[in-house]
């Protein structure tokens, strides 16, 4: 009698903690970035500083080009593997316990915060309380137009947050492809497109043009740092292909360079528009919108680059005798690995709490952005520490395994 055979289980990939590591540096990023926001002159910021400067936002705009992009194309790979080890409905379960759990609990409970701190800096004569403002706060109704930021109201918002609506909307947006696609046609088109792209090296740039046709023409978004929404579900997708084949990760080490260079030359031709342009996120000019296609095609060098750069690194780094310093390495990523959500969660209510105080000190903006990033980034690793990773109850609604 015929047995049926189970198919073997695929190896766990190998961890890139390389990764781990450029999440951890974006996420603290953020500190720093949206610390900068407060004494930026062009930037509606919760509460701003009484001296701006339009240094800032110039500073910034490189790492706009790069930092979120290349989160959602990380998450890309990690929901390609989790996909293959949880199967379809598995990941939806455990994307919603990680993502939904935290997302709800942090804009209900973090996000009036920030909204109430932006009313009590903006207007002197403002003394509702924040139990009173409150109920405000949570006037919400329904926008399907705004999809996948279905909730909207006066005050209401998901605020920075935006980040896990849109990853929460684009894993969940997986699961029926990966369900009812053919798998086998798939494979084969990934298959071609893997060797296309090993053998011409321009095939690695070719997604540029669509990441500068979405800036150019459907507009940026400025409360999505910079890019517009749908772009990200390019980024994301694109890094859940790339997780499908290891020769697109050979590419990304032959071309990193090429593609560093490229990139910090198309960000720089976009400069000139940008500070030229009234509205270059929205402007339909030549002048704005060609800055727009710039700063995308940009986008994708650059996220291509740096990835592919630090995998060529650690390859070309000779192997040293073993000693203590990879089991410490590795508890340090692994550390890092679990509080990137948690941080990013935490970061900027306590960046808008400490920059409320901050603004009334009589010091000079290169002082003021110290102190604030300084005293942010202790309050948000101590909370982390202290209030979320420490109990099975907070570790649940910030997102973190048991």
């Amino acid at each position: 009698m015929a047995t049926r055979t189970e198919p073997a289980q695929a190896p766990l990939p190998e961890r890139r903690p390389e990764l781990d590591a450029v999440r951890m540096l974006v996420v603290i990023g953020l500190v720093f970035f949206h610390s900068a926001l407060v004494f930026a002159a062009d930037d509606d910021f919760y509460v701003k500083n009484a001296e701006t400067t339009e240094a800032i936002v110039i500073i910034a705009g490189f790492g706009v080009v790069w930092a979120m992009p290349l989160l959602f194309l990380i998450s890309g790979l990690g929901a390609w593997h989790s996909l293959q080890r949880r199967g379809a409905w598995g990941f939806a379960g455990e994307r919603l316990l990680r993502l939904g759990v935290p997302l709800v609990f942090a804009t209900l409970v973090l996000n009036p915060l920030p909204q109430w701190l932006r009313l009590r800096s903006a207007d002197a004569d403002y003394h509702e309380s924040y139990l009173g403002f409150l109920p405000r706060f949570y006037d919400v109704h329904l926008e399907p137009e705004e999809f996948p930021f279905l909730v909207q109201g006066q005050y209401f918002e998901t605020g920075h947050l935006w980040f896990v609506v849109l990853l929460l909307a684009f894993s969940l947006m997986l699961v029926p492809f990966h369900r009812w696609l053919p798998r086998e046609r798939v494979r084969r088109i990934d298959d071609r497109v893997a060797e296309a792209t090993l053998h011409r090296r321009d095939v690695v740039f070719l997604p540029a043009l669509a990441f500068a046709a979405i800036c150019a023409f459907a507009r940026l978004e400025e409360d999505y740092a910079g890019w517009h929404r749908w772009s990200y579900l390019l980024f994301f997708v694109a890094g859940f292909a790339l997780a499908g084949d290891d020769r697109f990760r050979t590419v990304m080490r032959r071309d990193g360079g090429t593609a560093a260079w490229l990139g910090a030359l198309l960000f720089a031709a976009a400069g000139p528009g940008f500070a030229l342009a009234d509205e270059p996120f929205t402007e339909m000019t030549v002048l704005a919108t060609a800055s727009r296609a710039l700063f995308g095609a940009a986008g994708w060098c650059l996220v291509v680059a740096i990835p592919g750069l630090l995998d060529r690194r650690r390859l070309e780094q000779p192997r040293a005798a073993p000693n203590p310093t990879p089991t410490t390495r590795r508890r340090l990523y692994g550390y890092l690995a679990a509080a990137v959500l948690p941080l990013y969660v935490l970061h900027q209510p306590i960046v808008v709490a400490v920059a409320y105080f901050v603004i009334g000190w009589s010091a000079p903006i290169p002082v003021e952005y110290a102190l604030l990033v300084v005293i942010a980034l202790i309050l948000t690793l101590t909370a982390y520490e202290l209030l979320v990773r420490r109990t099975r109850a907070t570790r649940f609604l910030f997102g973190m395994r048991p």
